[in-house]
């Protein structure tokens, strides 16, 4: 309702500044014509803004402040031109009107403008090697991403939107066990890696209120800022190398760093369970790959000397498979 009664304040005061200070020597009814058209196009601009919901009240100060401003300007600039005083006058209230109008629209529309990351992304030099990093959930509650800051192998300053710490903070708070026990794991992770030295972090209030899922918010952030994605998510990886950004998989370094295995050498492994063909045993190295051995069914709970027959690399992961030579 306010911003029903706003509007047809705006309309009245400028049809009246248009009948009262008729511009470009009108007559008064032809300038309150001129000036109600005025409006109407004004206010149509507005709704056209108005798709997303305001949020910021301070931001929104800031564009009002910047249009009164920019209106003044504007309107001493034109009052050195004007061949007449009623046209003076006319665009005059007419800029001191506008302008805070559309300050205030776009400080509400955009709040995000004002946040220090995206305000430090015009200063920073793209030579200096300078970037921000995202974080979603899963990469958090993965806990190795702390492991991984203490080393200083990542570069950059990590960022972690609100929108993440409210899903954390839903996964904590869950009535399921294991899901409690994720989210507080993700919790003390992220309050390791603010206090490490080795690397610096920003809470993020940017956020996207028109986009629902929390995937697609990520991405959206990544595009405003220019940034790159860590996470472990595979779908997610995915849809984000599709939209041209950057992402840094948790997983994908982890298997790039596994010790090699070439067929041939002798491995010494614990014949967990049994494998799905005749004969075979499962297994599985310190770092979790599968390791599938023949012949071995029957040396389930003992520890066997292996031999590499072939080693399968997966986007998921790496699989060993071997032979079991029994000592006769």
């Amino acid at each position: 309702m306010g911003i029903f009664i706003f509007r047809f304040f705006i309309i009245a005061f400028i049809t009246m500044a248009g009948y009262f200070f008729p511009p470009f020597n009108l007559a008064p009814y032809y300038g309150g014509i001129v000036g109600f058209i005025l409006s109407i196009v004004i206010v149509y601009l507005e709704t056209r803004i108005r798709k997303s919901q305001f949020k910021i009240i301070w931001s929104s100060t800031v564009g009002t402040f910047a249009g009164v401003l920019l209106g003044w300007a504007l309107g001493s600039i034109y009052q050195t031109i004007a061949s007449d005083s009623s046209t003076t006058t006319f665009i005059r209230i007419f800029f001191l009107l506008i302008m805070p109008y559309i300050g205030f629209l776009v400080g509400t529309r955009k709040f995000e403008w004002l946040d220090p990351p995206y305000l430090l992304r015009f200063f920073k030099e793209k030579n200096v090697g300078q970037s921000y990093k995202i974080l979603d959930t899963s990469v958090i509650i993965d806990g190795r991403i702390a492991d991984i800051c203490d080393t200083a192998f990542i570069g950059g300053t990590l960022l972690i939107p609100q929108f993440i710490l409210k899903e954390l903070q839903l996964v904590a708070d869950s009535p399921d066990g294991i899901k409690r026990q994720r989210g507080r794991r993700g919790l003390e992770v992220l309050d390791h890696i603010q206090k490490s030295s080795q690397i610096s972090t920003i809470i993020s209030e940017m956020d996207f209120p028109e986009v629902k899922d929390v995937d697609s918010k990520l991405i959206e952030l990544a595009k405003q800022l220019d940034a790159k994605i860590i996470t472990n998510d595979f779908n997610l990886n995915k849809v984000a190398q599709l939209q041209g950004i950057h992402v840094l998989n948790i997983n994908e370094l982890a298997n790039a760093l596994k010790p090699v295995v070439l067929p041939g050498e002798t491995l010494k492994v614990f014949i967990l369970k049994e494998g799905k063909e005749k004969d075979q045993g499962v297994a599985y190295l310190d770092d979790g790959t599968m390791v599938v051995v023949d012949n071995s069914r029957k040396m389930i709970g003992q520890h066997i000397d292996v031999t590499v027959t072939s080693v399968l690399q997966t986007t998921v992961g790496k699989m060993i498979f071997g032979r079991y030579n029994e000592v006769s």
